[in-house]
């Protein structure tokens, strides 16, 4: 509908209707345009692909783990810098106790504080600090492979899926022609036994071969909705019945023109596959972790610095502001006369000393170097050594393994494409030869020159032909498409 007469219909019932029934009216209309100008999504391999990969919670979660490598090598890096550290205590005393800054027994109780600061750095510890950030950006690399290898597999399947609909989708057509053909035998038989000109048995015999492409027809039907949801489970949208993939016009199957051995197409992969890169990546990180227990062995020195102060509540001084008492005591008798000596006392007052005062008095400061020098741990930095080469030995040989898995999957791959092809040939002949077969076996059928137990059986012998096409037709798609993909190049589908 025109958007221009809309508008006026609605303007028009505004003059005539009350605001909530132009609510409603309002919100009808823009259902029915939404409605109407929605069209149904056709998704292409490439957006099936792309979907995957935005969605797929295993490719979330490794994202994830490459995030995390990422803080742990950020942290790792930031170890090699100074640290620094303050501290303070507030503490009371009770009872008899040494007071730390008059170095005075302290029977009462006694508050005191203590403040610090203190920075250190490393200065050589066998090269453990340099190497374990050397491997935490190993280990960065290595995750984002994994990454890359869990985004290949998830598109391999995704195109295998694919395949698989494309395939069950032309097997309904074919299961729908032949019911078609059958249907219109069964209308002709009919007429023919009603005219007397036909036995009765070839009716029941066509109307047999019609219930089992019925049925057929409903298995192909049922096979193609499964693939459509198992396509729709993988790349992990909501499973609706209206999901449509794109019917692309394929190229004709054929030999490719270049001829390419499994050999070179395994030498390109060993340079090109993440699976291979991040083995080879942690073979490097394995010796990175032979190197930080290696360096347990060597003398560690660290240059270290701090500040304190503190305050005692145990510190007095004289009260300057209460003046002393002065008296006249004894204090002594002459050896010779034994006269009196008098002499005069001054008795003080005092006060704690203010935590300002203490502050500044108690400063202290401190730095020096720090040698540490490994002579006997129970053999922990060996055994911790051997430990690392056992661990590098055996990403060595998790490295051969997937270069092994990697030259097998190529040849059966490259063997499956091969032995495909040769299907496909031999099925396309036999194709021909059924069609021919067939067209010779209906014209005898029409004619009464052939019962119908053998034009059914002939017509599902050409049924079987086609389905022998078709399946070696996306068997060789897919292998081709794996040996491309180990070649470097996108999955795609080769489109006329």
């Amino acid at each position: 509908m025109d958007k221009s007469i809309i508008e006026i219909k609605i303007r028009t019932m505004f003059l005539h209707r009350s605001h909530s029934g132009l609510l409603a009216l309002i919100l009808f209309m823009l259902l029915f345009i939404g409605k109407t100008g929605m069209t149904q999504k056709i998704w292409t391999l490439e957006d099936c692909i792309n979907y995957a990969l935005e969605n797929n919670l295993d490719i979330q979660k490794q994202v994830l783990m490459v995030e995390s490598n990422k803080k742990t090598l950020l942290q790792s890096a930031l170890s090699m810098l100074p640290d620094l550290n303050a501290n303070g205590t507030n503490v009371w005393n009770f009872g008899q106790t040494i007071d730390q800054y008059t170095n005075t027994f302290a029977t009462n109780t006694v508050r005191s504080n203590n403040f610090y600061l203190q920075s250190g750095v490393t200065l050589f510890n066998g090269l453990q600090k340099l190497n374990t950030v050397k491997q935490n950006q190993i280990n960065v690399l290595a995750s984002k492979y994994d990454l890359d290898v869990l985004k290949n597999n998830i598109s391999l399947s995704v195109a295998g899926y694919y395949l698989d609909i494309l395939f069950n989708r032309e097997l309904q057509d074919v299961a729908r022609e032949q019911l078609t053909i059958t249907t219109s035998q069964v209308d002709r038989i009919q007429k023919m036994v009603d005219a007397g000109s036909t036995a009765k048995g070839d009716l029941l015999n066509i109307q047999a071969q019609k219930a089992a492409e019925e049925l057929a027809l409903v298995e192909a039907e049922n096979q193609l909705y499964i693939s459509n949801l198992s396509l729709q489970q993988l790349i992990d949208l909501q499973v609706s019945r209206d999901f449509q993939v794109e019917k692309p016009a394929l190229k004709p199957v054929q030999a490719p023109k270049d001829l390419i051995t499994p050999e070179i197409i395994y030498e390109h992969a060993l340079k090109a596959r993440p699976e291979i890169q991040a083995a080879d990546l942690r073979v490097q990180s394995a010796r990175k972790s032979l190197a930080i227990a290696q360096g347990v062995l060597y003398p560690s020195l660290t240059f270290a610095g701090s500040w304190g102060t503190g305050y005692s509540g145990a510190a007095q001084e004289v009260d300057p502001n209460v003046n002393p008492i002065v008296k006249l005591e004894k204090i002594g008798i002459t050896q010779m006369s034994r006269d009196t000596v008098l002499g005069y006392y001054r008795n003080y007052s005092y006060r704690t000393t203010s935590f300002n005062d203490q502050l500044h008095q108690n400063e202290n400061q401190s730095v020096g170097f720090y040698l540490r020098v490994p002579i006997f741990n129970g053999w922990s930095g060996r055994n911790s050594i051997n430990q690392a080469k056992i661990n590098r030995a055996q990403s060595e040989l998790d490295l051969d393994i997937k270069k092994r898995d990697l030259r097998k999957l190529i040849e059966q791959a490259y063997a499956d494409a091969v032995a495909s092809l040769k299907k496909y040939n031999s099925s396309e002949e036999k194709v021909k030869a059924q069609q021919e077969s067939f067209k010779y076996t209906q014209q005898k059928f029409d004619v009464g020159m052939m019962t119908s137990f053998d034009y059914n059986n002939s017509k599902k012998d050409l049924t079987k032909a086609q389905s022998d096409l078709l399946q070696a037709k996306y068997d060789f798609i897919f292998k081709t498409t794996i040996l491309d993909f180990y070649m470097g190049n996108p999955i795609r589908i080769d489109r006329e």
